[in-house]
């Protein structure tokens, strides 16, 4: 099976959701936050395309409004089953790195897809990595910082503020499927 892009997750995620037909789905992807991943005609036909290439979609020609037409696309046990273990893969450094919104994107359709126990995982794998990531990065800024231009050293505090943001949200989250870090108690 060929490597699914991050469109193609979407449209796994969202069509897990719901079936639905390629115009639908575009509308959700530019009403939505989720439009970073693309709103356009020319990237979601042609992912759905090899999605259903993949076996991982199925569509089916519906009767819509008058003598209209329209493809429903709905996930196959296939695609199921590979949204499942894209969302369960292991998460480590370089997902926190460099992969930020595809860790938002599984953590989006983990419940839904997996089970509410697949995003406590998903966050809490997420917090470890953010824990064990930040005093790099404040070792980075302590010992560059002094000889960083102004600018540089303004662009790595905006970065280590967004992951102290990130694990916050990332605790508060916990807190709110009542899980809670070890040896705290309320």
């Amino acid at each position: 099976m060929s490597k699914i892009s991050s469109l193609g997750y979407a449209l796994l995620g969202l069509l897990m959701a719901q079936p639905a037909s390629g115009y639908e789905l575009r509308k959700i992807f530019s009403a939505t936050a989720i439009k970073s991943y693309s709103d356009s005609p020319g990237a979601i036909y042609p992912a759905l395309q090899r999605l259903q290439q993949q076996g991982l979609i199925r569509g089916k020609i519906e009767s819509g409004s008058g003598m209209r037409r329209r493809q429903v696309f709905r996930v196959t046990a296939l695609g199921a089953a590979e949204l499942r273990k894209w969302i369960a893969r292991p998460l480590n450094r370089a997902d926190v790195i460099r992969g930020l919104d595809d860790v938002m994107l599984r953590f989006a359709f983990s419940e839904q897809a997996v089970g509410p126990k697949a995003s406590v995982r998903l966050l809490q794998r997420l917090e470890s990595e953010l824990e064990s990531y930040l005093p790099d990065l404040y070792q980075q800024l302590q010992t560059g910082g002094a000889t960083m231009s102004t600018s540089g050293r303004l662009a790595l505090e905006s970065g280590v503020r967004g992951y102290e943001c990130l694990l916050q949200w990332t605790m508060d989250a916990l807190k709110t499927y009542g899980h809670r870090k070890k040896g705290v108690t309320s």
